[in-house]
């Protein structure tokens, strides 16, 4: 097909019966003229507005400097004001040794996640996740949903809203009887 045999259909059709009425345009040409009246207001008014500042700088410049100050006072002020002290807090339960709990990390939706277990409290900051190998044995990594039951809490050194918890694994396997410690978050 060459570019000589493309026809344009619409050139082809015959135009559809005009509108003998026009009041259905009268609604949108008002529409328009309002909008059009309305934007030149607004143009207006903010030329106005631009002028007369511009003629307080040429005027008085300490007027128009010390308002530009004001208002970056009154910003700098809001921002650094912070707002309303009544913040949500976690609400921690209240942890009673010898009850027992399962492993439940509430920061992860992975049913196969593990929990870190350690054998110092606080020791969990300076552990390092990058090598796969502290994985195997010596239950260190629990799987979520593991019984345990509570012996001890402490609360740790340098962060009084960290609270550690020894446990001792009640799930039947290698890791019976184990103690470890681990954070109190981890506790359902």
């Amino acid at each position: 097909m060459s570019i000589d045999d493309n026809t344009n259909e619409s050139e082809n059709q015959t135009p559809v019966e005009e509108v003998s009425s026009a009041a259905p345009a009268e609604p949108v040409a008002d529409a328009a003229a309002a909008a059009n009246e309305s934007v030149a207001a607004a143009q207006q008014v903010a030329g106005n507005l631009l002028s007369t500042v511009l003629e307080l700088k040429e005027s008085n410049p300490k007027v128009f400097f010390g308002g530009i100050g004001a208002v970056v006072l009154l910003l700098l002020v809001v921002m650094m004001s912070g707002g309303s002290g009544n913040l949500p807090s976690h609400q921690t339960k209240a942890m009673v040794p010898g009850q027992n709990y399962v492993l439940k990390n509430p920061n992860s939706y992975d049913p196969s996640a593990t929990i870190r277990l350690v054998a110092v409290p606080g020791s969990m900051a300076a552990y390092d996740d990058t090598e796969e190998n502290d994985r195997e044995g010596a239950c260190k990594h629990l799987v979520q949903g593991t019984p345990v039951k509570l012996i001890q809490t402490q609360n740790d050194s340098s962060d009084k809203n960290v609270v550690w918890v020894e446990v001792e694994v009640t799930a039947a396997g290698e890791c019976l009887g184990k103690k470890a410690w681990t954070s109190a978050i981890n506790l359902q």
